[in-house]
């Protein structure tokens, strides 16, 4: 007996196969980290699967945490600032040389405006851990903190361990950590094969390609204002395989006799800054740059922080200040893009 090949349905076939392969769906998760939130978007194609990436996603997550938490005692941040030797060489793992290389960078760069070391003073103005305060601290605590504050009293060495220059110095890594934790991620998943992505981890971003319809990434500005909503828009940036971090001060501060504080604090001084910056985003390459920048830009103002932008490649930036009056000025980098 002969057989028979039906082949209309195996054209019909063909057609849906070849139909399925341009279509696009889009895997939303969601999840908590760093004392934060995050929100990842990946767009899969018809024989892409996402499965077990959340759960892969988060394990990085909290080793990215364990190292550098100062919310966990057993934490390698920890265990470092528990150090009271000037002579102990403590080893670190890969994450956290990674991140001290970058904020290394970062302090030589922006003539030290960028300075892990800072906590003891955010503490001392009511910015930390420590109790709320409606006053000024006097100017011998001040001075007094400041002697043992400096990013410079930390070796890093090419052999992997830090060693403290002065015993007193303690770290602090939150203004990259949330970066750092978005390219880890944004790593592990085109490492999945994906390349169409956006990671979100605490209004830090990185945006990988495409959405699933084709356009590039939208990531919304927060008005820079105390009354403002969490979901009002100042602006939008559109992205494409670059990263995004925005930096403020319009929601924590505190007022004594009149007068504004900033929780943006000035490594130099010891006291907060008084730039009229209230808003700084920033986008390069990588969100563990971007993200620590955008911090020292607030510190250094609108004039010296275009004027250091506009030296560093592939790196823009929009700087918002708050006129007497009330009203807010942009002040753009050369490159930097709003959707049209």
């Amino acid at each position: 007996m002969k057989k028979y090949i039906n082949k209309t349905t195996g054209i019909i076939l063909i057609a849906i196969l070849m139909a399925g392969c341009g279509q696009k769906d889009e895997v939303l998760m969601t999840g908590k980290t760093m004392g934060t939130t995050y929100h990842i978007r990946v767009v899969t194609g018809f024989f892409e699967n996402a499965e077990g990436l959340k759960k892969k996603i988060d394990e990085r997550l909290r080793e990215i945490n364990q190292s550098m938490s100062t919310y966990i005692k057993e934490s390698e941040i920890s265990k470092f600032n528990a150090i009271s030797s000037t002579d102990e060489k403590f080893y670190i793992s890969d994450d956290f040389l990674k991140v001290m290389i970058v904020a290394k960078n970062l302090h030589d760069l922006t003539n030290h405006a960028w300075d892990g070391t800072i906590k003891p003073l955010i503490n001392l103005w009511g910015f930390g851990n420590s109790e709320i305060r409606n006053d000024v601290p006097d100017a011998e605590e001040i001075h007094t903190i400041l002697e043992n504050i400096g990013f410079d009293h930390i070796k890093i060495s090419e052999e992997r361990y830090l060693k403290k220059g002065k015993a007193s110095i303690s770290l602090d890594l939150a203004s990259i950590a949330k970066g750092y934790g978005v390219d880890q991620i944004a790593d592990l998943i085109e490492k999945k094969g994906f390349k169409n992505f956006l990671v979100e981890i605490g209004g830090e971003v990185y945006a990988s390609g495409f959405r699933k319809d084709g356009g590039q990434w939208k990531v919304g500005i927060n008005t820079p204002r105390k009354d403002a909503a969490y979901d009002e828009i100042y602006n939008v940036v559109t992205l494409h395989d670059k990263a995004f971090a925005t930096s403020g001060d319009y929601r924590n501060f505190f007022e004594a006799d009149g007068k504004r504080y900033s929780h943006v604090l000035d490594p130099t001084t010891g006291y907060p800054v008084t730039n009229r910056v209230v808003s700084v985003s920033v986008v390069a390459d990588n969100c563990t740059f971007a993200d620590g920048l955008a911090t020292a830009l607030m510190v250094m103002g609108h004039e010296k922080g275009l004027k250091l932008v506009s030296t560093l490649d592939n790196t823009e930036c929009l700087i918002v200040l708050e006129e007497k009056d009330g009203s807010l000025t942009d002040y753009f980098s050369k490159g930097f893009k709003l959707e049209n």
